[in-house]
């Protein structure tokens, strides 16, 4: 176990701006916004920008251990305390693909009851915190220069191509790299994931990917399945039979049973070998192990009701610089989300007339 004198300290001068960053950004913006429209005149139903496709949305809640070391009792994990969340389970195309399409996949958590004041100036007094994560311990493009042209292709990919000619790309890359990585190299390590193995989703474990601020320190999180119910799952391989497998599992699950997931911290130890500006770098966790922080508790429910579904897809939104002080986003890449996500929000919510509102309450989430 480290101690506390070897993780690195938050301090503002972690994060340097990098070259171009604002023109970079507005070009990814202005793609996004290209893309977002396209999805918009194929579906006439605005959607997100990233994460459009959920496939559950859950009522749960998040336990902050007791007695947690100084340097894990921080921010929102200061002291024990037990808050219940909204949780999202989505796939990382801005459009609505078929599962078949194996790209990264999201969990986001919206936890409820948090006062303290939030970064997003639009959403001040609201009281509740996001986490997002994806079932990649990194980022894969890393920093906004190479996310560019990634994003670009996405833009012709994602919503230009017909869905046939974008399974059949999945199909190929999936095939050379299970081929290349036996050598060592990754020919297709693009942001949608489109390498992933097909396993079962409530399986993954999830990361924020990019740093954050974590209290006096820099952390990036995780969320791993522990109990016996999800254990099986993880690594299970899953035939994607209809458009909606991933949806169909979540749903068949919660209807019998309960999950368990642990949020745990890998603390920053060095700013060279675990970058801040970089998010393609994984931080090596024998240098410095996720510890655990608290536990997400998910019980039996209707996954994907009608009423649950338009609620998730329409009024919700996640953001990770909805988020208090304690808890900023650090890095190019997390930098870039703050602009896009909250363009994308706003033009979502805009073009389908629903409010933009943060839950004040549990109950906000029909059953």
């Amino acid at each position: 176990m480290l101690n506390s004198n070897q993780y690195v300290r938050y301090s503002p001068n972690v994060e340097v701006k990098q070259p171009d960053e604002d023109r970079l950004i507005c070009q990814i913006l202005d793609s996004v916004a290209r893309q977002g429209q396209k999805v918009f005149d194929k579906h006439r139903h605005a959607m997100r920008g990233a994460h459009a496709k959920s496939h559950g949305g859950l009522k749960g809640e998040l336990r902050i251990y007791d007695n947690l070391p100084t340097h894990l009792a921080q921010g929102l994990f200061r002291e024990p305390r037990t808050y219940p969340v909204m949780i999202r389970f989505s796939s990382v195309p801005g459009d609505i693909l078929p599962d078949s399409l194996s790209t990264f996949r999201g969990m986001a958590i919206k936890v409820i009851g948090v006062e303290e004041p939030k970064l997003l100036s639009t959403e001040p007094d609201a009281v509740t915190q996001d986490f997002l994560m994806i079932n990649s311990s990194i980022f894969p493009s890393g920093n906004l220069a190479r996310f560019l042209p990634e994003q670009l292709l996405q833009e012709k990919v994602v919503v230009s191509a017909p869905e046939e000619a974008q399974q059949l790309l999945g199909i190929t890359a999936r095939t050379v790299n299970a081929v290349t990585q036996k050598v060592g190299i990754n020919l297709y390590p693009t942001a949608l994931g489109i390498t992933q193995p097909e396993t079962h989703i409530l399986g993954e474990t999830y990361y924020t990917s990019a740093a954050l601020r974590y209290g006096d320190y820099i952390a990036k999180f995780s969320a791993v399945p522990i109990s016996t119910s999800l254990q099986p799952l993880q690594g299970k391989r899953i035939e994607t039979q209809n458009a909606s497998t991933l949806r169909d599992l979540i749903v068949e699950f919660f209807q019998r049973q309960s999950a368990e997931y642990e949020l745990r911290v890998q603390l920053c130890t060095n700013l060279e070998t675990m970058p801040i500006e970089d998010a393609s770098v994984r931080w090596s966790e024998q240098d410095s192990p996720y510890q655990a922080i608290a536990k997400i508790t998910i019980g039996m429910q209707e996954a994907y009701s009608p009423a649950r579904q338009v609620y998730v897809d329409d009024v919700l939104s996640f953001n990770a610089w909805h988020t208090i002080a304690a808890h900023q986003p650090l890095g190019a890449i997390q930098r870039l989300r703050r602009e896009v996500y909250e363009a994308s929000s706003y033009y979502r919510h805009e073009m389908n007339q629903q409010p933009k509102r943060e839950p004040r309450s549990i109950e906000e989430m029909p059953d």
